[in-house]
């Protein structure tokens, strides 16, 4: 019997064992498959779930295929070109954040055995720089160029995770944080691997720091990540796990009013309208709370979007009249003054002109997707890419007209880039 079977055997999908371990599903694939072990404080949990010893399971994993080992959560890809900038930061990147994975799994004795006498910040200076990435990363019009600041930040991390004593939660903490950072950086540019990585090892680190709020919102991001590769039935799972974690959270928080949001987006997909209006309530009851809700990191949902993300789910619902209202007040609260996101109004214009596409009308649908276009250069975001990428199914008939046919050949030049 192999891993796969036991796991069958005990009545285990690969995406339940994963969400039991704190890892993505595709670590549960590499186990499975032979190309990676799991690591020394997984096993131990991989044991546990799977109701065997530790020399059992060494019995049931496939000795990987190659003495190379694949790090844990880094997907292959295809060769980089040599000297290419990008891809030299993307690694180095990667590199970077499969150690800091390593190093939170370690026990405070293994730590001290790393420990050299270098102390390279304290809990408290991360938090702080953590805090302030994720507003340079808000006003950013690039996500992109966070790249190198977010890999400076993870080697720093590693050097304390490295020589750190006594408690550890408080570092843990500050690894979750920056992971959720990393990965959207990724996310935004497109890296769905990099960006599960990211998510699945901020969802670990959580679990390990029992900080319930941090564990939901990695679940969260992970959730968007599937729907963007066209897996909503294993976003609304991945969902659905993060409800129960934020149940667990901080009542105070706006972390459970944030699940129940993406829930919306997740049924809208699914066509589920009922379903979808209900996560939304939920999701508005967040005005009832009182003081700080979000910290403007990795918790970020205040209601503010409320208007534009019940917009966008009437679209994918096919009711454009309720859509078109809800996105005329999300376009007047996104009036670009500083400070606003380029990613946030892009988003709100595909939207109405996804509502001319489905109208027919190509003046609407011209209009609005030349403007997202516009941001879309201005920003270089991924996610406003993907968007505009989207709309192009909807052109239908509309595609003879010369104007729109232009619009796809720009956004067939952007998706490009």
């Amino acid at each position: 019997m192999g891993l796969a079977e036991r796991r069958r055997a005990l009545g285990y999908s690969q995406e339940e064992l994963a969400l039991l371990l704190g890892v993505d599903r595709t670590t549960v694939g590499r186990w499975e498959n032979g190309r990676v072990y799991p690591q020394s404080p997984q096993r131990r949990g991989l044991a546990a779930a799977l109701e065997v010893s530790l020399e059992e399971l060494d019995a049931l994993l496939v000795p990987p295929h190659s003495t190379a080992r694949e790090p844990v959560g880094q997907q292959s890809s295809e060769p980089p070109k040599a000297g290419d900038p990008d891809e030299m930061i993307r690694r180095a990147f990667l590199r970077i954040l499969t150690v800091s994975g390593a190093l939170t799994a370690l026990s405070a004795e293994d730590a001290e055995a790393l420990a050299e006498g270098v102390r390279a910040g304290t809990p408290t200076e991360f938090a702080r720089m953590n805090s302030h990435l994720w507003q340079v990363y808000q006003l950013s019009r690039s996500k992109g160029a966070l790249y190198p600041v977010v890999r400076d930040q993870l080697s720093t991390l590693n050097e304390a995770l490295a020589s750190s004593l006594g408690s550890r939660r408080p570092l843990l903490n500050a690894a979750a944080d920056l992971f959720q950072l990393a990965g959207e950086v990724a996310f935004d540019g497109n890296r769905y691997a990099d960006a599960s990585a990211s998510y699945a090892l901020a969802a670990s680190v959580s679990k390990d720091a029992q900080a319930y709020d941090l564990w939901a919102c990695a679940l969260v991001r992970h959730a968007y990540v599937d729907m963007s590769e066209g897996h909503c039935h294993q976003a609304a799972q991945m969902l659905e796990a993060a409800e129960r974690l934020a149940g667990r959270g901080d009542e105070n928080l706006s972390t459970r009013h944030w699940v129940a949001s993406v829930q919306a987006e997740a049924y809208a997909t699914l066509g589920d309208l009922d379903a979808c209006e209900r996560a939304m309530d939920r999701a508005e009851t967040v005005r009832d709370l009182t003081g700080v809700s979000a910290n403007g990191g990795w918790l970020r949902f205040d209601g503010a979007r409320l208007a534009e993300e019940r917009g966008s789910r009437y679209v994918q619902l096919g009711r454009l009249d309720l859509a078109q209202a809800a996105l005329e007040r999300a376009l007047a609260q996104t009036a670009l003054a500083p400070g606003q996101s380029y990613r946030r109004r892009g988003a709100v214009l595909t939207d109405m002109a996804a509502i001319g596409a489905k109208r027919r009308d190509p003046d609407q649908l011209v209009t609005y997707g030349r403007e997202a276009m516009s941001l879309a250069r201005a920003s270089g975001s991924g996610y406003v890419a993907r968007r505009l990428r989207s709309l192009c199914d909807e052109f239908g008939p509309l595609s003879r007209d010369h104007r729109v046919a232009e619009l796809g050949a720009e956004i067939a030049t952007l998706s490009a880039r």
